[in-house]
């Protein structure tokens, strides 16, 4: 049996490093396969030398992640472990320095995983940037903070959010109300987000001034947008030709950032994706910066993450076959 000890500052850490009923120390038992013991200002690691190395060093992180005013949970202690287990732990203090957005409610938005960081770096640095990846990792919120942090520092004059209403024909029209309760709701997640950021009073403001678009895909067609930050969200139903004509419309001092999951794809008939195509199409093109998540960046229910895995195992039997 191998012992380690850590050294804590203050009390307060050792309690938000355990958690309610000790619920994150018993994450990092159960994964590692060690004890750990608090005494005072004192933590205790005990077991095989290999696993306690990996426990303290998923606990110096977790630390990291409090003296930085981080909450944790369960979704971030699971990623501390996952870094852990690949050697990447200290890229940790790369990802928490970096605060995007603060929210209507005070609430900072900062990338929980590498991935992340690396959308939002891309996001920085490039004109256009083309997330890919699965439910749950951010894609949508953290583009949506990017475009409210543009627009707060007078960098674009307005927001423009899109998506395609892949159920635009028929079942449209039998939903109540005029053309903007009809596409409402295939647009309600990017209400959602700006919501969050703005607030809805603020958020209604800069609708009603023009300040922020929120519309379907096909009002894009035929118009030039300068001075905004464009996000396509859900650019899997996009067709080949939509998809070309969304990325025509960037005119000057304009980001624009595409966003979708090329695993869940609506289009009728068996149509090729636009956002498929254009990942193929755009991957040598200067200013083009193509991020791809995987199921380690989905920062919703772990469940969630063993779905996506399995799907993915699932497709590769299939695929071998």
């Amino acid at each position: 049996m191998f012992e380690q000890i850590i050294n804590v500052d203050r009390m307060e850490q050792a309690v938000s490093l355990f958690g309610s009923f000790d619920e994150n120390i018993r994450l990092i038992e159960s994964e590692f396969k060690v004890t750990v013991v608090s005494r005072g200002s004192e933590i205790k690691v005990t077991g095989d030398a290999e696993n306690v190395s990996k426990g303290v060093r998923a606990i110096d992180g977790l630390l990291m992640l409090i003296n930085r005013g981080e909450a944790l949970s369960e979704q971030n202690v699971r990623y501390v472990m996952s870094l852990v287990n690949e050697g990447n732990e200290d890229k940790l203090s790369q990802m928490t320095a970096d605060c995007v957005c603060i929210t209507s409610k005070g609430k900072p938005v900062k990338p929980k995983t590498l991935g992340q960081k690396k959308y939002i770096e891309a996001i920085r640095q490039h004109t256009v940037t083309i997330g890919v990846g699965p439910a749950g990792t951010g894609k949508t919120y953290l583009a949506v903070a990017m475009a409210v942090t543009a627009f707060r520092a007078k960098e674009v004059n307005r927001i423009i959010l899109t998506r395609p209403a892949v159920e635009a024909g028929e079942k449209l029209g039998f939903l109540p109300g005029d053309l903007q309760h009809k596409v409402d709701p295939y647009l309600r997640p990017l209400y959602d987000a700006l919501f969050d950021m703005l607030g809805a009073e603020n958020f209604q403001k800069h609708l009603e001034r023009g300040n922020i678009e929120v519309a379907p895909l096909a009002y894009m067609r035929g118009r030039t947008l300068d001075d905004s930050f464009i996000i396509l969200d859900e650019a899997q139903n996009t067709t080949i030709e939509q998809m070309k004509m969304f990325l025509t419309r960037l005119g000057f001092n304009s980001k624009m950032v595409v966003t979708g999951d090329v695993t869940q794809i609506d289009l009728p008939d068996g149509r090729k994706s636009g956002l498929v195509d254009a990942v193929k199409v755009l991957k040598d093109v200067d200013d083009i910066q193509i991020v791809r998540f995987n199921e380690r960046d989905v920062v919703r229910h772990k469940l969630v993450q063993d779905i996506i895995k399995a799907y993915e195992n699932h497709e590769d039997v299939k695929r071998r076959k």
